[in-house]
């Protein structure tokens, strides 16, 4: 009896998508995948993996070449498939933001430069991009354990044009229709928002395949939204904030007390 009751009570999820039917995505997921000639391979961090709000599944529900990777950092057998044909390797770039000490260029830049090395070739080989999914601690350590195999494979450091800026605070849910979580700094964005941008720069129909991943990734903000709850602070919190309101009433008394005086 009480596993039939707890059969009833537990949520029904969607056996395409793997979300709760409630906010199942179906409707807005492409009905065929996308083809790209780009091919992704999304490093997925394994306490990332396991967030109610990543945004990987996004991904792999809308993209046919994309293949995620449970990994805490890139191995050579994760990329070895590619170099074992006698096809030209394909350029590799992996997404991740410029620092003092490993500079990137932006993808739009590398484009640029990608068209100028290709240009001769009548059947250029097709791009491979690399992307770390984690929260911005981890990503930064499995970046760092991956720059061995990063540098065999001639892998250039690609950002997105819009910079990052590590001084003013991340967005959050309340601050924009594509953010889920509150992002560590300004210019930070979701894994599937930044595939998307990658993919606007430089596929043939970059346009049209950012359109439809933003569109999907704005209805997951979307539902997520509808069932937020009112923070409560917490009775530390409370507390705290009582005890540094006793000071400024204290000295306003004081302050009032002294005007009175001063009437007198």
């Amino acid at each position: 009896m009480e596993e039939e009751q707890d059969a009833h009570h537990r949520r029904q999820i969607c056996n395409n998508c793997d979300r709760p039917n409630a906010i199942c995505l179906c409707h807005v997921l492409p009905s065929d995948l996308i083809p790209t000639n780009t091919e992704i391979i999304i490093l997925h961090h394994p306490h990332e993996s396991r967030h109610k709000l990543n945004t990987t599944p996004l991904l792999t529900k809308s993209l046919r070449n994309v293949t995620r990777i449970p990994a805490r950092r890139l191995l050579r057998r994760h990329i070895s498939t590619v170099g074992e044909t006698s096809s030209p390797l394909p350029p590799t770039i992996y997404l991740f933001p410029s620092s003092p000490s490993s500079p990137a260029i932006t993808i739009s830049e590398f484009k640029s430069l990608n068209l100028l090395n290709h240009r001769e070739i009548s059947n250029p080989p097709p791009l491979r991009l690399i992307v770390f999914d984690a929260t911005w601690k981890h990503a930064k350590e499995m970046v760092k354990a991956s720059e061995e195999v990063l540098r065999e494979a001639g892998a250039v450091r690609v950002c997105l044009d819009t910079e990052i800026d590590a001084s003013v605070s991340g967005g959050t849910i309340y601050d924009s229709e594509l953010v889920l979580r509150k992002e560590p700094f300004g210019g930070c964005v979701t894994t599937a928002e930044a595939v998307a941008r990658c993919l606007g720069a430089i596929e043939p129909d970059g346009e049209e395949i950012e359109r439809k991943l933003i569109s999907v990734l704005k209805e997951m903000v979307r539902f997520q939204s509808k069932y937020l709850k009112p923070m409560k602070p917490r009775p530390k919190l409370l507390k705290k904030r009582f005890q540094n309101q006793q000071p400024l009433e204290q000295e306003e008394e004081q302050e009032r007390v002294s005007s009175l005086v001063l009437k007198i």
